[in-house]
């Protein structure tokens, strides 16, 4: 979940508290709140506590855009006044801490903190870029492919790409004496759009690929369909990797580098492999542990074990080994940062989808496109939510925001729900790339300075346009042919 706002940093670090701008983002998510809960009507199917619960989610999903305080304090807050206000006990309340789903993502970003740490991850990019980055558009299939691979494990594309994937994209442009300024085009400014338009791609295709995408199969499953991460990586691998190979070009294209042969890349990737040394004994863990853990996520359904005991053993496995620590562990501020705001939002929407909420609100839209069938209202709901995205700065806000709301609205109308559900959840990733605030891994490519904002926005919207087309068709069809819809 990104939050681009920061607020003034004090001499040792912390941020100061800037109690005017709370107190106005607080009021004004109090307005959001009486809004919804008195100036709009009730659905008569929803209770008083349902109507309070609703006013209790808008309010939150507009702090999550403003940010009158961080997105972790503020969903605790609003779990806190669901238990007080929207007819759930306090336990009601606390139980998306306990969710699998949740686990799921906490034990793999401990195992992505692994991958940093040991190096492998590193080493792992540095081998793409040795064996495939002979020209410039090879160096970002290279580290785009080197982000797949990581995707299927690290369930934050900004813990990936940022701290793997930028660091070598940042190398590789100086080697050329590509910096930030007159010389950004020589390659760092391909590089940096291209790679990052890719790393979108690479979120979508997995279950893993980014943090809110088991919360879309969470939500599902609630609908009664299940998604699960081996059919996830089925449905997703045929579009995703027609996109991975078409964006970088596309992108090429649009913003084209001087430099087009890059013959240094592999000598600099094979440098750094010889000072890294032979696989170190905790790397050699870590990479069978890897193997193991994807591994049994594909096999999930046939073995029968969750995904989430696989993910738990594995982050136990590498404490055991003493390839991660616990003090690693306590340490991994981002995944524990997740866990908040992630469990609570979860529990927030299975809420609202127990109180008859989304049901309600599935009905009144029908009732106002009674005229159009499931697929005329899906084609417009699609680029609706697409590029809704120019509102969001985060995946995971605008996938709670709208995910359950367009899904329940075209299940109501009858649209299959296989096709309903892979469509927004990836097309949500896919979006992301359309602004320089998209996701968490926009605003540390971008503050590089190589690219300018109207360029990042030019390359942002014509790259849309393509994977809508390649999804739409591409994906469409190879979903027809799996029999998802």
């Amino acid at each position: 979940m990104a939050y681009p706002d920061t607020l003034p940093m004090a001499s040792d670090n912390a941020p100061i508290y800037n109690w005017k701008r709370t107190a106005r983002g607080m009021l004004a998510l109090a307005a959001v709140y009486c809004a919804v809960v008195y100036l709009i009507p009730k659905p008569e199917a929803v209770k008083p506590e349902g109507w309070r619960l609703t006013g209790i989610f808008i309010a939150t999903i507009a702090g999550c855009i403003l940010q009158p305080i961080p997105g972790g304090a503020l969903v605790l807050l609003a779990v806190t006044l669901a238990s007080i206000f929207g007819g759930l006990t306090v336990e009601q309340a606390l139980a998306g801490y306990a969710d699998k789903a949740v686990w799921l993502v906490m034990a793999a970003f401990f195992i992505s903190r692994a991958l940093v740490n040991t190096g492998l991850a590193r080493r792992i990019a540095l081998f793409f870029v040795r064996m495939f980055g002979k020209s410039s558009l090879g160096v970002s299939y290279a580290l785009s492919l080197s982000d797949l691979v990581l995707a299927g494990v690290i369930p934050s594309n900004g813990a990936r790409s940022g701290g793997v994937i930028l660091p070598i994209v940042r190398s590789i442009a100086e080697l050329y004496g590509s910096k930030p300024g007159a010389t950004a085009g020589l390659l760092g400014s391909f590089l940096m759009t291209a790679v990052y338009q890719s790393i979108c791609v690479t979120s979508a295709m997995f279950y893993t690929g980014q943090a809110s995408n088991p919360l879309a199969a969470r939500i599902a499953a609630t609908f009664g369909y299940q998604v699960t991460w081996a059919s996830w990586i089925q449905a997703a691998i045929v579009p995703g990797i027609v996109s991975m190979l078409v964006v970088p070009w596309v992108v090429m294209k649009l913003n084209p580098p001087s430099v087009l042969h890059t013959p240094e890349a592999p000598v600099f990737a094979a440098r750094e492999l010889r000072e890294m040394g032979p696989l170190k004994h905790g790397e050699r863990v870590l990479g069978v542990v890897f193997i193991l853990v994807c591994g049994f996520w594909v096999t999930s359904s046939w073995t029968k074990i969750d995904v989430t005991v696989t993910a738990l053993v594995g982050g136990i496995t590498l404490i055991l080994t003493g390839v991660l620590s616990w003090e690693d562990v306590k340490g991994e501020r981002a995944g524990w940062d997740i866990f908040v705001w992630y469990g609570g939002l979860l529990r927030l929407g299975t809420a609202l989808n127990e109180a008859g909420v989304t049901k309600a609100l599935a009905e009144g839209v029908g009732h106002i496109f009674g005229g159009y069938g499931w697929m005329g209202l899906f084609a417009i709901a699609l680029i609706i939510y697409f590029y809704a995205h120019y509102a969001f700065a985060s995946i995971t806000t605008h996938l709670i925001a709208m995910f359950p709301a367009f899904l329940a609205v075209l299940l109501a109308k009858g649209g299959p729900p296989g096709l309903m559900v892979y469509a927004f959840a990836c097309f949500a990733n896919l979006s992301a790339g359309l602004t320089n605030y998209g996701t968490t891994p926009s605003p540390m490519f971008f503050a590089q300075e190589y690219v300018s904002l109207k360029k990042w926005w030019q390359v942002g919207l014509v790259v849309s346009v393509v994977n809508i087309i390649i999804w739409s068709v591409v994906g469409f069809s190879w979903w027809r042919f799996l029999k998802i819809w």
